[in-house]
């Protein structure tokens, strides 16, 4: 027998071991509880928000309470926290994973991220034309790869300064 007939089989004779859960639409009172941690800062620590929107790598998502449990990739990008009243803060971070916890747990976990507000547009720009120069240039095939990471995160800084 196959597995997914096995599988099938045993859910058929034992359905009172499944329970399945029905997902609903988030009230406007639900909140979840946000953990944004760095390896050596927590900027929330299971505090109470409404919605978190982040760049995953799969394309940009908003987590709002009852969010079906997920693990995402993210990639360099804004962090945004709405918290109560509708005031959000801004955070941009290099990548990390996000974990939606079942019962509104949701846990940012990244190497770095500092303040939308703390950057530059300009700086930005001329970092940005640095790297891909260097990207493009006659070094080593590292220096040519570390240059093009270097330039898609300052992208990324780029269109969020550029969009905020």
């Amino acid at each position: 027998m196959t597995a997914l007939r096995l599988l099938s089989s045993a859910a058929r004779r034992a359905p009172s071991a499944l329970t399945l859960q029905r997902r609903g639409y988030a009230e406007v009172a639900d909140k979840i509880k946000l953990s944004l941690v760095l390896p050596h800062q927590a900027i929330f620590t299971s505090t109470d928000v409404v919605q978190v929107n982040i760049s995953a790598a799969s394309g940009d998502m908003g987590i709002l309470a009852n969010h079906v449990p997920s693990i995402e990739p993210l990639r360099p990008g804004v962090v945004e926290v709405v918290e109560s009243g509708n005031t959000s803060k801004k955070w941009f971070v290099s990548g990390g994973f996000a974990n939606v916890h079942p019962g509104n747990k949701l846990t940012i976990n990244v190497v770095e991220a500092a303040p939308l507000e703390s950057f530059s547009l300009e700086a930005t720009r001329a970092n940005l034309s640095e790297a891909l120069k260097v990207a493009a240039g006659n070094g080593s095939e590292e220096d040519k790869i570390e240059a093009r990471i270097e330039a898609d995160v300052y992208e990324a800084l780029q269109h969020a300064l550029g969009s905020k």
